[in-house]
């Protein structure tokens, strides 16, 4: 899984993948080439059954500065169809990532704008360093948060997209964290550490079953589950009936190591 210019990915011998931004000179802004590897990454990590667990991280001091202004000005001069389709590549994008069978850990090392948060909208858990400052600056363009829109707002809420979709103010990671856009705050040293942390608490957990919960959160969520007693108790049958629910049953009561768990 390599061969990307604006990106870099590798698979450790765990399974766990991290996928980086990898534009440090241009503050990691998304352009795109950027945005087409992005969604090119997210199908192969989907398909690829050996990998558990994957990290978002970024190279260089920034995470992400939104969208590259060079991008922006190619958008400006498009036709309507041409901006469309342009925001279309940014917002399936979002969706592939938003949908992955996997568990997602944003490492957000640095200051993240915009698209940046809208990256750190679609991770299951975000690990943000202490002193990273973040705000959704649309406004100040005249533009707004529209493509990012339905993944902020259901990460934090009506509420804080209320406040900081319309004024762009920037803030902390602690504010942040109030919000539940960030999970996890520490200091830039601790970071790796508390990211490691997250993800050895999945690797100790059955990939199939992780995969089961994070769609049955999003389904109850987001009111596709149409009947929720009768969906989560028609997905808990098929979870006790799987390979791996009987594995694990098994494993518990014989008191041995689950056959998933790290060696």
């Amino acid at each position: 899984m390599s061969g990307y210019t604006m990106l870099t990915l590798e698979t450790d011998a765990r399974g766990v993948a991290r996928l980086a931004l990898n534009r440090p000179e241009k503050h990691n802004a998304m352009n795109a080439g950027m945005i087409g590897e992005l969604a090119d990454a997210a199908a192969k990590l989907k398909a690829d059954e050996a990998v558990r667990v994957v990290v978002l991280a970024a190279s260089g001091p920034t995470f992400c500065a939104g969208a590259d202004l060079s991008w922006m000005r190619d958008q400006a001069g498009k036709d309507r169809q041409g901006k469309i389709e342009g925001a279309t590549d940014l917002a399936m994008m979002l969706k592939a990532l938003d949908d992955l069978p996997k568990p997602l850990i944003g490492r957000v090392q640095g200051n993240a704008f915009g698209g940046g948060i809208g990256l750190m909208a679609v991770c299951d858990i975000v690990v943000a360093a202490e002193k990273a400052e973040f705000a959704l600056t649309e406004t100040r363009l005249g533009l707004i948060p529209a493509t990012i829109g339905p993944y902020v707002v259901r990460r934090i809420g009506e509420g804080h997209a209320r406040r900081l979709f319309l004024n762009a103010r920037r803030f902390d990671a602690a504010a942040a964290s109030r919000t539940d856009l960030v999970s996890v705050v520490r200091p830039a040293g601790e970071l790796d550490a508390a990211v490691e942390e997250e993800v050895s608490a999945f690797l100790d957990c059955a990939p199939g079953a992780v995969a089961g919960a994070k769609s049955l959160v999003q389904d109850l969520a987001r009111g596709a589950a149409g009947d929720p007693i009768a969906h989560s108790v028609g997905l808990l049958a098929d979870r006790w009936e799987s390979a791996e629910g009987r594995a694990g049953i098994e494993a518990f009561l014989s008191r041995r190591p689950m056959p998933w768990a790290p060696k």
